[in-house]
């Protein structure tokens, strides 16, 4: 299989109310069976468009051509979801409610149980401005075009400078990072208000008292909500909290900072931070070898992936920033999309989607596109699950000198990110349960929370994120709302997984691979457990990760 053979035919609203209509009508003659078969082969073509759309929107965001692919789809999809709802609706119905489950499964169930109150007519329209909205906030963070050091760069293209080991150039990298912030500021602010009040518009008109409800069913959350998220953040004040205080004073120290500023916190190693051993195509190329040598089902699907295309890895201009991993269900081969800079973000954010990405290679053969992926907070265990395992193999990547050094620094950046995360959530709850709220009222609300949360933060003569601006820089607050809270509950997870390796490396390893393999089959908490892992919901979840982590970092 090759990339660029995949293709998929381009649906119409004609088209989707034709396959619809045949759907239900072998619905009405009885024929439940073959009426699922058909809606989850439609299903899975219309997503594979859909995913080459979107991808080819992020490879090149100037593309007049993908574009309008984009805005085509944005505009079809309320039509696609309202035939699905409907469908679902229908199914849901049916008196014969154990012949139904014995098709699906009783999970799929429930996740259509939640889906249904996720979508109206009413609300097509909205849907079509929100993926505008958060479409020009994707061009504009595309657009930034920075001179540093001698270059022009875009936000991914940064990251070199802003960990540099000569402090003043961090700063430097810092400051035009946000004076792009500060002269898009309003625009911004325009941006993230209209999305406010259009997804709080939504909530009302599906019955809800504001977003929050809606958020958490359109993330598919079926076992549990806000309250036991609002816990889970309050065990990161308390566990987590003090201990990176701790690490970031202890930094201070051994650099001889008089104090530690924000332009500081992305260095971690007195040394520097460990970078990979050579550019794109090394790291690349010693990727098969680390993959080879952890497990040969890893080693046979990264090989697949390599020849076949599907990785899209080099920074390049008018490419959208960050990383991800999409797919394609007709085909069940998966597609990595990353910005590699030169810097140990690199491995990290490589390692991560190949996670995502093995774990839609292993579950490819569950029976119906409900179950290929998981929600995503499951679905992050697998993609930071997966950037612990490859701890020892780190040698390959960064050198055998600098091995013990890159797994030291990326346990003490992901203790650090579970402050920030719960941050990210927390400022999300709070905006939206007050959707008229000025942007100069969120800003006071970042900083009243970066205060909890992040408490040694110094912005220093950073004006802008020192005004509560930080948060702008966050795509998932614009473009995927609520979804970030998933990263540190799987971290937690992920974390154990670290754990377990310390002890048992093929034990681990192996109870990896089959929770890849269960994909979306079951919900979080249960996919969590049967791997043997401890929800991050239960008490003494995170005490348990961070008294390890302190007896490594001692």
């Amino acid at each position: 299989m090759r990339f660029n053979e995949i293709k998929a035919p381009t649906p119409t609203e004609e088209s989707l109310a034709a396959e619809a209509a045949a759907i239900h009508a072998l619905l009405d003659a009885g024929n439940r069976a073959a009426a699922v078969a058909q809606w989850d082969a439609a299903r899975r073509a219309a997503d594979t468009w859909s995913a080459l759309v979107h991808l080819r929107f992020a490879q090149d965001t100037t593309s007049e051509e993908a574009k309008a692919a984009r805005e085509y789809a944005d505009k079809l999809a309320p039509v696609a979801t309202g035939h699905e709802v409907a469908i679902k609706r229908r199914l849901l119905a049916d008196p014969d409610r154990a012949g139904i489950e014995a098709l699906v499964g009783a999970h799929v169930l429930l996740l259509w149980e939640t889906d249904i109150t996720t979508f109206d007519p009413a609300i097509a329209g909205d849907l079509e401005e929100e993926s505008k909205l958060t479409a020009r906030y994707t061009a504009l963070m595309a657009s930034a075009k920075i001179e540093i050091g001698g270059k022009v760069v875009n936000l991914s293209g940064l990251a070199p400078f802003a960990e540099d080991a000569d402090r003043a150039t961090r700063h430097a990298a810092e400051a035009a990072r946000w004076a792009f912030f500060e002269k898009n500021g309003a625009e911004l602010d325009g941006i993230y208000d209209a999305l406010v009040k259009l997804r709080h518009g939504m909530a009302v008109k599906l019955g809800d008292a504001n977003f929050i409800p809606l958020a958490y069913r359109r993330m598919r959350r079926v076992d549990y909500d806000a309250a036991d998220v609002a816990r889970y953040r309050e065990e990161v004040v308390r566990h987590v909290v003090p201990l990176v205080a701790k690490l970031l004073e202890a930094r201070r120290a051994t650099f001889g900072w008089d104090r530690l500023r924000y332009w500081d916190e992305a260095l971690i190693d007195p040394e520097g931070n460990p970078a990979p051993i050579g550019d794109h195509d090394t790291l690349v190329e010693v990727a098969q070898t680390m993959f080879d040598r952890m497990d040969p089902r890893l080693g046979e699907f990264y090989r697949l992936m390599q020849a076949g295309g599907f990785l899209d890895l080099k920074n390049r201009p008018g490419k959208a920033g960050g990383g991800f991993c999409t797919s394609f269900p007709t085909v069940g081969v998966p597609f990595i999309f990353a910005n590699f800079n030169g810097t140990h973000h690199d491995i990290g954010v490589f390692t991560h989607e190949m996670g995502h990405a093995f774990q839609c290679w292993e579950s490819r053969h569950q029976p119906g596109i409900d179950q290929l992926w998981p929600t995503m907070e499951a679905a992050e265990i697998h993609s930071m699950g997966l950037e612990f395992l490859t701890h020892p193999q780190m040698g390959l990547l960064v050198g055998e000198g600098a091995a013990d050094r890159f797994r030291r620094m990326h346990l003490i950046s992901s203790l650090a990110f579970l402050p920030y995360g719960v941050c990210v959530d927390h400022f999300q709850h709070e905006v939206h349960a007050n959707p008229d709220a000025t942007p100069a009222e969120r800003h006071e609300i970042w900083q009243r929370l970066e205060r909890l949360y992040m408490p040694w933060t110094d912005y220093g003569d950073l004006a802008y994120p020192a005004k509560g601006g930080r948060w702008q820089a966050k795509q998932h607050i614009y473009n995927s709302p609520f979804y970030y809270i998933d990263y540190t509950l799987a971290l937690c997870c992920a974390m154990q997984f670290w754990v377990k390796s310390r002890h048992d490396p093929k034990a681990a390893l192996d109870d990896y691979v089959a929770l890849c393999a269960r994909g979306g089959s079951a919900p979080f908490q249960d996919l969590a457990r049967g791997a043997g892992l401890v929800s991050p919901f239960a008490a003494g979840a995170l005490a348990e990760v961070v008294r390890e982590a302190e007896a490594v970092l001692a």
